[in-house]
């Protein structure tokens, strides 16, 4: 099986599978296997989501994941690449920090993060994992972060001195 990106003719969507991995269940007649895939879809226009689902085999478990992931895009406010101010985010043992960076810096982001980050369409952050290292909750906080952004007001970044001042006479 070919992991990475997979971007479909018909689809505006990129996808990434970000973890497959083999569950088990007992019944009478012993074990049934299954397959759960985390998967991160998105638009690199700053829509972005995720699913986990499971399925009989990898490629079924893929692709229930990819059609629920669609239906839980948020949106993620961009300026020139990057994200517009730093966030931390929290879901239950896993903890996310995002740093806009720079142009030319790229993604500097590590396991389940850069994904995400990847196929919402950001070139430049600077991203740090703390505590979990589990991959569904990191991906989660990383989401919860993106959603926790708020666009810059529109009269950010001006001096004073630009600034028209009309006197009175």
């Amino acid at each position: 099986m070919r992991k990475g990106n997979t971007r479909s003719r018909d689809s505006e969507f990129e996808q990434k599978v970000v973890e497959i991995s083999r569950v088990t269940r007992v019944v009478a007649g012993g074990k049934r296997m299954r397959f759960r895939a985390l998967v991160v879809i998105g638009d690199k226009k700053g829509r972005v989501g995720m699913s986990l689902k499971k399925g009989a085999d990898v490629s079924e478990a893929v692709k229930k994941a990819s059609g629920d992931a669609k239906k839980e895009l948020i949106s993620v406010p961009m300026v020139r690449g990057t994200i517009p101010h730093q966030i931390k985010a929290k879901y239950k043992a896993s903890v996310v920090m995002l740093k806009p960076a720079p142009p030319g810096t790229g993604v500097i982001a590590g396991g389940p993060i850069r994904p995400v980050v990847e196929v919402a369409g950001i070139s430049n952050i600077v991203c740090k994992m703390m505590g979990s290292a589990s991959k569904i909750n990191n991906v989660k906080a990383t989401l919860k972060a993106l959603a926790g952004l708020r666009q810059p007001k529109a009269g950010r970044g001006e001096r004073k001195s630009d600034n028209k001042i009309v006197e009175k006479k």
